[in-house]
């Protein structure tokens, strides 16, 4: 399970390089995407289409080169593959018949847009994050999917919107939801590309409704004293004189 750079080709691993000069066959989502790397890198392997319309059929002809001997590495267009793109019934088939299933690590958009929201990870931070999905296509499914939209549900959570990472017009913002449809609609080409969107924790005190600027202080005070630093009110400064 070999993932594949997001936009930026030069985040193509060394393994992964490797790995595809070293199989008998590449498993595809999409041929016509597989061909444009392959030929980046000088390679000519044989070419197996597994996308989400054929996955089952597909990996069926996978096991039947893996069970003569060969090796195959499965990538999906971009990222890692059967996270949010085919590969998960392909991975437990060929688990199921035997085979070893080799994870080669990579992009992910998921991930990538988490590391630059600065709100997971960290002694300071809690830990996890609670991954969504795609989103519907259609404007009535994809709102359902969210109950209501983030700028009137839940309007000083903060929002780190991620566009087109890792490619030229790479964008990334974070602020309160309901400022993201005024910052949106001040340029028609914030509108266009790829969106991985982070919803930030909510502070415990948001959930007793005080009011945003003393969230937003709260904020700032969480994020740059943590718990296990200890505050330095004065009256300590004079208790530790006071013991000596």
């Amino acid at each position: 399970m070999v993932a594949t750079p997001i936009g930026n080709l030069a985040d193509l691993s060394l393994r992964a390089i490797h790995v595809l000069g070293l199989v008998q066959a590449v498993a595809f989502e999409d041929t016509r995407v597989a061909a444009t790397l392959l030929r980046h890198l000088g390679l000519q392997p044989p070419l197996l289409a597994l996308h989400t319309y054929n996955e089952h059929e597909a990996a069926a002809r996978v096991l039947a080169r893996l069970a003569g001997g060969e090796s195959v590495a499965h990538v999906s267009d971009a990222g890692t593959p059967a996270v949010s793109d085919p590969g998960a019934a392909l991975v437990a088939q060929a688990a199921a018949a035997g085979h070893t299933v080799v994870p080669v690590p990579g992009a992910s958009s998921a991930l990538a847009a988490l590391s630059v929201a600065g709100d997971i990870g960290g002694k300071s931070r809690g830990g996890g994050f609670h991954f969504v999905d795609f989103l519907p296509a259609k404007g009535g499914e994809r709102h359902a999917a969210w109950a209501a939209e983030l700028a009137a549900a839940a309007p000083t959570r903060r929002v780190t919107l991620c566009r087109d990472l890792t490619k030229q017009f790479e964008t990334v913002v974070t602020q309160a939801a309901d400022t993201l449809p005024a910052w949106l609609a001040a340029d028609d080409n914030r509108l266009r590309g790829e969106f991985v969107l982070v919803l930030h924790a909510r502070a415990a005190a948001q959930e007793a409704g005080l009011p945003a600027a003393t969230l937003r202080t709260l904020d700032v005070l969480l994020r740059n004293l943590p718990l296990s630093r200890p505050w330095p009110w004065p009256w300590r400064s004079r208790a530790r004189r006071a013991t000596r």
